[in-house]
């Protein structure tokens, strides 16, 4: 994952609610210039459609089919959440703890997913995520994404 960048890397963040994890992570996607401010909306959008949330605490909140639009550039950011924050509907509670919010130019969302997916399908790999104490110790543990 060699586009991450410690800009791009958020630690010991709190959220009440998902809708505000995920408006987090499109805020870092718009700030870097890889989005316009109107994908963060369809991040949302596209929670309500389908959950982002992945299992193993991890959610990749990213914008619908139609958000490609407002995608300027490929990018990725990662949130990590120690207390958690609910990324479950109707008491259905999915606690989520790393965020990945992503945008992809033409089909990158796609590989960005599946690379994410299958490095936390590794509940260790997840947990290194959630327990790093430094930007450089994200950015290590993902180096072999």
């Amino acid at each position: 994952m060699e586009q991450l960048s410690k800009d791009m890397i958020e630690l010991n963040q709190h959220f009440t609610t998902k809708e505000e994890a995920i408006t987090f992570c499109g805020e870092k996607l718009v700030h870097a210039g890889c989005v316009e401010p109107a994908y963060i909306e369809t991040m949302i959008a596209r929670n309500n459609l389908l959950s982002v949330y992945m299992g193993n605490f991890i959610a990749i909140p990213h914008g619908t089919d139609e958000a490609k639009k407002h995608v300027l550039k490929s990018g990725i950011c990662v949130v990590q959440v120690p207390d958690g924050v609910d990324f479950g509907s109707d008491g259905d509670e999915k606690i989520v703890t790393v965020l990945f919010g992503i945008a992809g130019k033409g089909d990158d969302h796609l590989q960005l997913i599946q690379q994410i997916a299958l490095f936390c399908s590794d509940l260790d790999n997840v947990a290194l995520l959630a327990d790093a104490q430094s930007k450089e110790e994200i950015i290590e543990t993902l180096k072999t994404v």
